[in-house]
């Protein structure tokens, strides 16, 4: 198979277990956790828009980079990855400025994608006057033409060598030592480490600011914070220290 199909090598060389040994000496367990309600002692958010459809972040997720934002008086905002535009329209709704990086979609078109798909991205944030959208591949993006910025999220691809190359390049767009960045798809939907991700964003971090990674309790972020917060080491199975109350309404648009 690999004869006939090189690239498959990639898969054999990312797999789950190989990555997980680029880590496990320095984190056997993966990150620290801190717990959500360290982080907002009063956490209380409403997430709007939100979809409910595949490949959305939770809404807690959405809830957490709101809420973050919300830590900044004008706040400035950068992510990779548009997708729906579900995120960036949540934090817009907070913050004074937003900017959204994403594959172009001639680029999209170019690797066989559907239109359908295409025509999705930025359905929620296409309309909102503080979001601008660029549609550029990460990897060869020029980040310094764009500034500095209070709260980065990194969402785009989830492979080693990207998530490493995009980690590299947010870390020198922090606005000031309170800047924060967050990851998402630490964790996958069934709460257990990507490791490929966890890599690819510790060997991306500068060394000094490894001890400042943690995973956020109750999401599937990770985050780097300059603050020293407490946290607890990673468990298989976590007994539930909090409840979430929960409030749905839905229009047709």
């Amino acid at each position: 198979m690999l004869i006939r199909q090189p690239s498959l090598l990639n898969r054999v060389l990312n797999d789950n277990e190989v990555m997980k040994k680029k880590v496990a000496k320095q984190f056997p367990q993966g990150l620290p956790v801190v717990d959500l309600l360290t982080l907002f002692p009063s956490f209380s958010e409403t997430v709007a828009p939100y979809s409910f459809l595949d490949g959305t972040s939770s809404p807690l997720d959405m809830a957490m980079l709101r809420a973050l934002a919300k830590r900044f008086p004008a706040c400035r905002y950068f992510e990779i990855g548009t997708w729906r535009g579900e995120s960036v329209a949540n934090v817009a709704a907070v913050a004074k400025e937003c900017i959204t990086l994403n594959l172009p979609d001639n680029e999209m078109r170019k690797m066989g994608l559907p239109e359908e798909y295409i025509s999705l991205h930025r359905f929620f944030s296409k309309n909102l006057t503080n979001v601008q959208h660029l549609q550029h591949h990460s990897s060869s993006f020029d980040f310094n033409s764009i500034g500095k910025f209070d709260l980065i999220f990194v969402d785009g691809d989830h492979h080693y060598e990207q998530v490493k190359k995009d980690t590299a390049n947010v870390f020198t767009m922090l606005k000031d030592e309170s800047s924060i960045i967050v990851w998402h798809d630490y964790l996958d939907a069934n709460g257990q480490i990507r490791y490929e991700v966890m890599a690819g964003l510790l060997h991306g971090c500068p060394g000094e600011f490894r001890p400042n990674l943690y995973h956020v309790s109750n999401t599937m972020c990770a985050i780097f914070i300059t603050k020293k917060l407490s946290s607890e080491s990673a468990h298989s199975f976590s007994n539930p220290d909090k409840i979430f109350n929960i409030s749905i309404s839905a229009k047709r648009l």
